[in-house]
């Protein structure tokens, strides 16, 4: 395919046998987490094919090349699908979607200090643009509303993040 590419290597496996896995390799993807200075989470919906649902996304994208800056990638994202631009990009760390079956790494980042202009989304891509607020995303997150695994982890890190620099200002 374009995006993803299916193999299936013999092994062998530690009890001396041999077996065999079935993976798919990926070029690696981005996610950012947009949080506005009044607390909302910038969030896209659009309706994913693979699962047949609306979704709640922060919003994501895969790299252009293997060897694009996955900084750089997360700021395109961000403008492309929100039309924000941010003074802070943090990284939050990497994410691994299903190891089991998939090499795809995820790159996770947290942008403060937005300023909104144009969205200029891929030509397949439909989504609206929604603020939440983290409180709520967390809370949606809880009772099992946000399905996407990269938007629950963000979601989750940058809320314990918060948690911390607050404890840490108030000594």
């Amino acid at each position: 395919g374009k995006i993803l590419h299916v193999y299936v290597d013999d092994i062998n496996l530690p009890n001396g046998e041999q077996g065999f896995r079935e993976y798919i390799k990926h070029i690696g993807a981005v996610a950012v987490l947009p949080l506005t200075d009044d607390g909302n989470v910038i969030c896209v919906r659009q309706y994913r094919y693979a699962v047949g649902e609306v979704t709640t996304e922060i919003p994501a994208g895969k790299l252009d090349t293997p060897d694009e800056d996955p900084r750089e990638a997360a700021l395109r994202e961000l403008r492309e699908e929100t039309g924000a631009r941010c003074k802070s990009l943090e990284y939050l760390g990497r994410y691994f979607a299903s190891p089991a079956i998939l090499d795809e790494k995820i790159n996770l980042y947290l942008a403060r200090g937005l300023d909104f202009g144009e969205c200029d989304p891929d030509d397949d891509e439909f989504i609206d643009v929604v603020q939440i607020p983290l409180a709520e995303m967390v809370d949606r997150v809880m009772r099992g509303e946000i399905l996407d695994g990269k938007t629950q982890l963000a979601v989750l890190k940058v809320s314990e993040l918060l948690r911390r620099e607050k404890m840490e200002r108030e000594g």
